[in-house]
């Protein structure tokens, strides 16, 4: 036989094309497999998480597996609102209270200044090119070197005990400079473009001070939407299914064997944990309690006449026929509790027409509560909108509620504020 004719320069680029060719298909193809396969559990477990009681939902939420899109935002801020509540918690326990208002050395302010401190340093050392809206900034430090030497004191020796938690925050601020000068990266305008963290260190001035509720509170915003919502409740009972009451408003001690942490991420659900003094604990879905009748709803709302219409929030319960006393209590503790089915309803009416809510102190709570199956919006109904600067400019008051009652509800709101 003859000799076969060797290949042309043609022949041999396809025999090496079609080889690379099938190889690229076949890791697309594995690649669209494993998203389709995330995304298939992903919309089950949210299924589940609106369908079937939390004892039936598996503990280890999808929010916090690596492939989990905002994984890594949701990890960062679990830890760094844990370590700031580490901070809180022993100026609430050492500091002498009876201050009632936010002057210089009260312990709100060392707390505010801390905790706004470490949580700043752990984003920046994580998401270094993100923007920082937050409330305080470090002038008053600068001009007061007592204050600052008192706030430095705690921050220098607040830490996580799981070494490795702690590395992946940045570790140890290393100076009082450092302090400062993370303090003041909180300056952001916000807006509706790029990537901006919302952080209220200490919300709920007037609980801390009194031994009632507060919160440390953080959010992720992108492009304007809540993607990420962290709160630390550090005088919450760790039991989702104990009901809020009178009393949890105040007569807090500040034990160890309380707090939670109570985390939402935009499509996969909300969460609660255990406060720990390392590593994060296990976490476990939530969900709002499905209210059937709406007389024996529980309302949460401030504690401050300042801060919400309770007056007309007294009409609205009549009017729904709710018996059971309102539940007052101090920061968005209040949305966490009725995320996680131990309130049900909570109402903010605006007390003047010219007020806006601060972002920080709605952030957190409105994603939580809307990924735990209820609704919150303003008291006309839209939206609560975070794309509009450090306020919330757009919007007037807050109505949050299981959506079988939200309508009732916000139909009642309207009713009262008309009249």
């Amino acid at each position: 036989m003859g000799r076969r004719p060797s290949a042309t320069p043609r022949t041999q680029l396809v025999q090496l094309t079609i080889p690379r060719l099938l190889l690229a298909v076949a890791v697309l193809v594995l690649a669209l497999s494993a998203l389709l396969q995330f995304k298939i559990r992903t919309r089950l477990l949210l299924l589940a998480h609106h369908l079937l009681p939390a004892s039936l939902i598996p503990t280890a939420t999808m929010s916090t597996a690596p492939s989990a899109p905002y994984s890594t935002e949701l990890r960062t801020a679990l830890l760094a609102v844990q370590r700031a509540t580490r901070l809180t918690r022993t100026v609430y326990n050492t500091t002498a209270k009876g201050t009632t208002s936010k002057s210089d050395a009260s312990p709100v302010t060392i707390g505010d200044f801390g905790a706004q401190a470490l949580i700043i340093a752990a984003l920046k050392h994580r998401f270094p090119a993100d923007e920082i809206v937050a409330e305080e900034e470090a002038s008053e430090l600068r001009a007061n070197s007592k204050l600052q030497d008192e706030v430095w004191r705690y921050v220098s020796q607040t830490r996580l005990d799981n070494d490795e938690s702690e590395r992946e925050l940045g570790g140890p601020i290393a100076s009082a400079e450092e302090m400062m000068e993370a303090i003041d990266q909180g300056k952001s305008p916000g807006g509706a473009k790029g990537r901006i963290w919302a952080i209220d260190p200490i919300d709920g001035t007037k609980g801390f001070l009194r031994g009632g509720q507060y919160a440390v509170c953080l959010a992720l915003m992108v492009d304007g939407h809540v993607k990420v919502g962290v709160l630390g409740c550090p005088n919450l009972p760790v039991d989702d299914r104990q009901r809020v009451d009178a009393s949890t408003g105040h007569d807090q001690k500040g034990d160890e064997g309380k707090g939670v942490l109570i985390a939402a991420v935009e499509g996969q659900g909300a969460s609660s944990r255990p406060l720990t003094k390392g590593g994060l604990a296990e976490g476990h879905h939530i969900r709002m309690k499905d209210v059937e009748d709406i007389t024996q709803a529980s309302f949460c709302e401030s504690v401050e006449a300042a801060h919400s219409n309770l007056s007309e929030q007294a009409e609205i319960a009549r009017r729904l026929g709710i018996k059971n006393e309102p539940v007052r209590m101090d920061s968005q503790a209040k949305y966490a509790s009725i995320a996680r089915g131990a309130g049900d309803i909570y109402l903010r009416l605006p007390v003047r027409e010219d007020y806006q809510e601060k972002i920080w102190d709605h952030a957190a709570g409105d994603l939580i509560v809307r990924e735990a199956g209820g609704v919150v919006t303003d008291s006309e109904g839209k939206r609560l909108d975070f794309s509009v600067g450090r306020t919330l400019a757009q919007n007037k008051g807050v109505v949050a509620a299981p959506k079988a009652v939200y309508p009732r509800v916000l139909e009642v709101v309207k009713e009262v504020l008309a009249e």
